[in-house]
């Protein structure tokens, strides 16, 4: 083994051959079925056409309901890696006149690095989309994300929109949403202290609801009586009678508790929920009103108080809905009630009596199988269908559960509710590998721990638990015996009764946690196993790489890696392996099993902290290993040089699969700049030329990680930031 250090020791820098990216190649893309499994934060059905919803995510974009396929369609698959941060979307809007447009209010983040929002809006119901830019930023993965709806559309002219921001107040637009304009008579509650919120760090929430009142105005003509609810418990609710240019608090309304949504019934009446926080984080109180705007009367209507029981918990109400046809039919939501759980309540008296739904109620988990160990939680949206009264869909934390049969309650039946996410896939994947036997992919994911993938478009069960973690943040397999996998993970709850790894042998089937953490073993971080499984390097999250050759029973740590190293194992040589560090770009070796590193004189320079950096062992040859290193490229270790393959300007993430009939090197897919231009790539002859994969209507955002297909030449994985798993192959 001394002698595979030596000779890797001794690596020199080689530059690679200049290479071109050819016209693209056409691609197949579909999602690896999972079935939900994300924040679904809000739900708009068109009040004139049956069948037509559209379905909001926190960082999976929008959707649109095909009715008679009974699934869901991505609409924001077209946005790119540059405007990544558009893929969580804070709202929704519908024309009430015209079936044909629909708006989204695009913007993920506030932070400082975060890029400004947008209004993506279309007139073919979201198969295209023109963008106009917004001066500021929006929130769809921020405090309050379930509230709603910001966006509106005035429903008696239609050129009409009105956006409540978080911190820059009420913008109207007067030209389908092209141009907007801030409205500077709306109050400066809006953007005071009052309207913002407070958990890891301080958000602001502002303007969470907005509705306009048709019955005030006539058609062609701008509505003149608009409602807004700002999330502050000062008394946030405010009416303008001028079409909202001035506006004033709705005098008698209750405070202490911040409104979340609006809806306006058959009657003129207005429906509010509130909450003590916005949510979806905390909510620990919280109410549903009635305000009649003819008499100037508020009413408490709030299904069900408190809970007095010691061994419950205090909640808020996070949405209510009403039947388009019945104003006595009302439906809302607790939130986050985790004692004894959360709960549809309906009414069919106008909100002075209420029945608890779930108690009569069955859900089929067969479209999702994996849901039966799931139960509702973050409540935050619920529509009654204003084409269908026995239709009710309520959003979670993990999908939407539609009934078909609501109104068996009235006559002593039971509810029964679909797991309606076909299409639907919101999913953030942590780590994927496809290993050369058994499941085509195995996945590790954000909140819902990991699958099996035999089958690519059929949803199946999670790993088996013991143990369940929150988070699969990552994986490996040994390359000379696929089978035997090794996985890290992440509680959201901790409980120090788990080990955060465990081991499989057979193919993720069945699991084993290791025997024990190493000494600083808090969290996750990073596992990897030899070629012949018979040891195991973590690297902690506190920086730490401990070895291990039975699994969890003793420990010790690796010598000669800095904290930020990342470490793989060679899939060919049991006692070879490899480090990495983005840092300082040094990298390392160790020919003694991973006992101990030394660095290589040959170095790729300092990337940077904020890069994970990637290696990449090549699956069939022993010495050979590829990483990706931003904007140092795509390179490789192998016979003695470093060489950075030609082309890649940026390689943001890489993957091997298998290779292309006739060659012996794997094929190479790239998520990065190659000839300049971002978008992911392949290459069948080790980096020589490159073929674009992608297209103009699959971006995906930003991809986090991705890998090829360990049996099938041409197919690529893509763990992307909020779509789920994607798979592409080359178009028939």
């Amino acid at each position: 083994m001394r002698r595979i250090a030596l000779l890797l020791a001794v690596l020199t820098w080689h530059g690679g051959t200049a290479s071109a990216a050819s016209k693209a190649e056409p691609y197949v893309w579909r999602n690896v079925a999972i079935g939900g499994g994300g924040f679904v934060t809000g739900l708009v059905l068109h009040p004139s056409e049956r069948g037509l919803a559209y379905a909001r995510t926190d960082v999976g974009g929008a959707y649109r309901w095909d009715a008679a396929a009974r699934r869901w369609i991505p609409l924001t698959d077209g946005l790119g890696h540059a405007d990544a941060n558009l893929t969580g979307i804070e709202s929704v809007a519908l024309d009430p006149l015209d079936p044909q447009r629909v708006y989204l209010a695009a913007g993920t983040y506030t932070h400082e690095r975060a890029g400004n929002g947008a209004i993506l809006r279309s007139a073919d119901r979201g198969a295209s989309f023109q963008r106009a830019d917004l001066p500021f930023k929006l929130g769809g993965n921020e405090l309050g994300r379930g509230n709603g709806e910001r966006l509106a559309v005035d429903s008696n002219d239609g050129r009409v929109l009105l956006l409540g921001s978080r911190a820059h107040g009420l913008w109207r637009s007067e030209d389908y949403g092209a141009r907007w304009k801030r409205v500077d008579g709306f109050p400066a509650l809006a953007t005071s202290e009052s309207a913002a919120a407070s958990n890891w760090r301080r958000q602001a929430i502002g303007i969470v609801a907005v509705a306009f009142d048709p019955a005030s105005g006539r058609p062609g003509a701008p509505t003149p009586v608009v409602y807004a609810g700002v999330s502050s418990r000062d008394g946030g609710l405010f009416r303008s009678d001028d079409a909202g240019r001035t506006w004033n608090p709705v005098p008698g309304q209750p405070t202490g508790l911040r409104p979340n949504h609006l809806v306006r019934d058959a009657r003129g009446d207005l429906l509010v929920s509130y909450g003590d926080e916005p949510g979806p984080d905390r909510m620990n109180d919280g109410a549903v009103w009635r305000f009649s705007p003819a008499s100037g009367a508020w009413t408490d209507i709030t299904p069900a108080p408190q809970s007095t029981d010691p061994s419950g918990d205090g909640f808020g109400w996070g949405a209510v809905a009403v039947d388009a046809r019945d104003p006595d039919v009302i439906v809302a939501t607790t939130f986050n009630r985790w004692t004894p759980g959360d709960d549809v309540y309906r009414s069919t008296d106008g909100g002075r009596s209420w029945t608890p739904v779930f108690a009569r109620s069955e859900f089929d988990h067969a479209a999702s199988p994996w849901t039966a160990q799931a139960r509702p939680h973050w409540l935050a949206d619920i529509e009654i269908d204003p084409h269908e009264p026995d239709r009710v869909l309520f959003v979670t934390g993990y999908g939407l559960w539609a009934s078909r049969d609501m109104t068996a309650l009235d006559r002593g039946g039971r509810v029964h509710w679909t797991f309606e996410t076909a299409g639907l896939e919101e999913t953030v994947p942590l780590d994927l590998v496809s290993p050369p036997q058994g499941a085509l992919l195995v996945s590790g994911l954000g909140d819902i721990d990991g699958f099996r993938h035999d089958d690519l478009q059929r949803t199946t069960v999670q790993f088996a638990a013991p143990p369940r973690y929150s988070n699969t943040e990552s994986l490996d397999y040994a390359g000379r015996q696929p089978q035997l996998l090794v996985r890290s993970g992440h509680l959201h709850h901790a409980d120090p009764a788990v080990v955060r790894a465990a081991w499989s042998r057979d193919g993720g089937a069945s699991w084993t946690a290791f025997a024990t953490e190493p000494g600083d073993g808090k969290g996750a971080g990073r596992i990897a196993i030899a070629a012949d499984g018979g040891r195991v390097i973590w690297h902690t999250r506190e920086g730490s790489h401990w070895l291990t050759d039975d699994f969890g029973g003793r420990w010790q740590k690796v010598r000669g890696l800095p904290a930020s190293a990342v470490v793989a194992a060679d899939r060919v040589t049991p006692a070879l392996w490899y480090g990495f560090d983005p840092v300082s770009g040094d990298l390392f070796v160790s020919g003694d099993g991973g006992v101990a590193f030394e660095q290589v004189d040959a170095g790729v320079g300092a990337i940077g902290d904020w890069f994970r950096g990637e290696l990449l062992p090549a699956p069939d040859a022993s010495g050979v290993v590829y990483f990706a290193a931003s904007w140092k490229g795509l390179l490789r270790w192998g016979g003695g040089r470093l060489v950075r393959l030609g082309g890649v300007d940026n390689a943001y993430a890489a993957g091997l699969g298998a290779p292309k009939p006739g060659r012996d090197a794997p094929t190479l897919f790239v998520f990065g700049e190659v000839g300049g231009v971002t978008g992911l790539y392949r290459s069948d002859d080790d980096g020589k030329r490159w073929v674009r994969i992608d297209d103009p209507q699959h971006r995906f955002g930003s991809v986090r990680m991705l890998t090829g297909d360990a049996r099938v030449p041409g197919r690529v994985y893509l763990a992307t930031g909020g779509r789920g798993i994607v798979y592409g192959e080359p178009a028939p």
